[in-house]
């Protein structure tokens, strides 16, 4: 029980690392957790130019960074627009933005409300079900995520926010991910072996026709506005944004290729174990059959996943009732086709890879 809580504890620290406490480069902006002590009714200021703003008199008490447990009285500016608004109520939780002017107090603002710790329970209720219902395959489960988390959050990113080539970088986490996953879980053996060269060749084969077909579409990497914003970091890096767009759909894809190959694999494994007398060609085919039976959800699960976070755009084309040329050639429609389709292309080519790999390992192995 000790082991578990340190893991999990651990995971927690790497997702919430640098959450809070940030400061600018001038050191005179913090971004710090405060809770709300008492908060007024919505106001109204003096007519200007013809607009009426709304604010809120708010106590904060700080609860992070130099000025904790201070208690401030802020004035929590509103906007005309509902989706930016921060309207708070007594006992919320939420963040703050401290300003700090040389010779003169500081200025707090209410930037957001307080999310953190539900994402933190929830991550330890995916943590506990994977150890309960997985026991100690489900621990091996957990470890892998955090290797995962940790080779992304403080290798990939770091690297490619120092000025790095996304590509090879990419390429070879998700080689070393996908080997250190397979072989904690599954153990070293010809299955994971086989899970390994299949997911792997399935991930590069996704990458490199993402790659290829995104340079004849002249995709630019810029359709996000999270990407544009890159352009302007104070760390001035000279990003690759096609090479960022690639990076994203080999790092898209990894997760369910590695499904496939692994699920194929193990089939395999247990099919020959229930019948040794299987010859090669009767094994492979039996891990076709199961390939088969994945690929159908396997691949409806990356269209609807990429789909999903496209939503509010395809209900403005379907409002404004736009030509299908035009949407099929708008840049940010492209990326999102291309991600998807050389995805599910890389995942249907994971299955005979991985069938072939593994019932060659197999066989071989037996003949000995």
């Amino acid at each position: 029980m000790k082991k578990l809580l340190i893991l999990i504890s651990m995971i927690i620290l790497l997702f919430s690392a640098n959450v809070y406490g940030e400061t600018s480069d001038d050191s005179d902006m913090y971004t710090e957790t405060a809770i709300v002590l008492e908060a007024s009714e919505l106001k109204e200021t003096e007519e200007v130019e013809g607009f009426i703003n709304q604010y809120q008199d708010v106590k904060l008490k700080i609860t992070s960074g130099k000025y904790k447990n201070q208690i401030f009285d802020v004035k929590n500016n509103l906007s005309e627009n509902d989706v930016y608004n921060i309207v708070v109520e007594k006992g919320e939780k939420v963040v703050v933005s401290i300003q700090e002017i040389e010779g003169e107090d500081i200025n707090i603002y209410i930037s957001d409300y307080m999310r953190q710790n539900y994402i933190f329970y929830l991550v330890i209720i995916f943590i506990l079900l994977i150890i309960i219902i997985g026991k100690k395959k489900g621990l091996k489960s957990v470890v892998t995520l955090a290797i995962t988390m940790f080779a992304i959050l403080k290798v990939l990113l770091p690297m490619i926010l120092k000025g790095a080539n996304p590509i090879p970088i990419t390429i070879l986490i998700s080689i070393v991910v996908t080997i250190l996953t397979m072989f904690i879980v599954g153990g070293i053996n010809k299955k994971s072996i086989a899970a390994v060269v299949g997911t792997s060749g399935g991930v590069l084969v996704a990458g490199i026709i993402a790659y290829y077909i995104g340079s004849q579409v002249k995709l630019t990497g810029l359709s996000s506005e999270e990407a544009m914003m890159l352009m302007y970091i104070p760390q001035e890096v000279n990003f690759d944004f096609r090479g960022l767009l690639f990076s994203g759909i080999i790092l898209g894809s990894l997760g369910a290729v590695m499904d496939v190959g692994m699920s194929i694999a193990s089939s395999m494994d247990e099919i020959h174990k229930a019948n040794p007398n299987l010859t090669r060609k009767e094994l492979f085919k039996s891990g076709m059959n199961v390939g088969k039976d994945v690929m159908g959800t396997m691949t409806n699960t990356l269209i609807l996943a990429y789909t999903g976070s496209s939503i509010p755009v395809l209900l403005l084309f379907m409002a404004y009732e736009t030509s299908i040329a035009k949407i099929l050639n708008l840049d940010v429609i492209a990326t999102e086709a291309i991600r998807s389709l050389a995805g599910s292309i890389g995942l249907v080519l994971t299955i005979p890879l991985t069938a072939l790999v593994s019932s060659t390992l197999i066989k071989n192995s037996s003949s000995k």
